[in-house]
């Protein structure tokens, strides 16, 4: 945010010297100077203004959308939980089996082993 503000702070007076430096820099009367550089200073009022809502338009959105996305992560870590919890579950009856089904493909393995090595 510090950084958005220097970069608008650093716009704004450039603008403004830049303006500044044309107004001065022109062949002009005092008259119409004078009125030049109260249109342009409405102007660039206008425009701080415009810049300021904008600014702060954003800084809502941004909160917004944070809260959102917090929500969303947190709707979606109960989803995954449940989802694990789940497939425990029905992985959890099948797993004596399974643990069965290894101790029996190492038992071939080794008595293979021992075959080829008689052999």
């Amino acid at each position: 945010m510090a950084k958005t503000k220097s970069l608008m702070l650093g716009f704004a007076i450039g603008s403004v010297v830049g303006a500044t430096a044309t107004l001065f820099s022109t062949p002009t009367s005092g008259k119409e100077l004078r009125t030049r550089a109260r249109i342009q200073g409405a102007e660039w009022k206008n425009v701080l203004a415009d810049l300021k809502n904008d600014g702060l338009r954003l800084k809502d959105q941004i909160k917004s959308t944070s809260k959102e996305s917090t929500a969303l992560l947190r709707n979606l870590t109960k989803d995954m939980k449940k989802s694990v919890n789940h497939w425990r579950k029905a992985v959890e009856p099948h797993q004596k089996n399974i643990y069965e089904y290894l101790e029996n493909i190492e038992s071939s393995l080794r008595d293979l082993e021992e075959k080829v090595k008689k052999g």
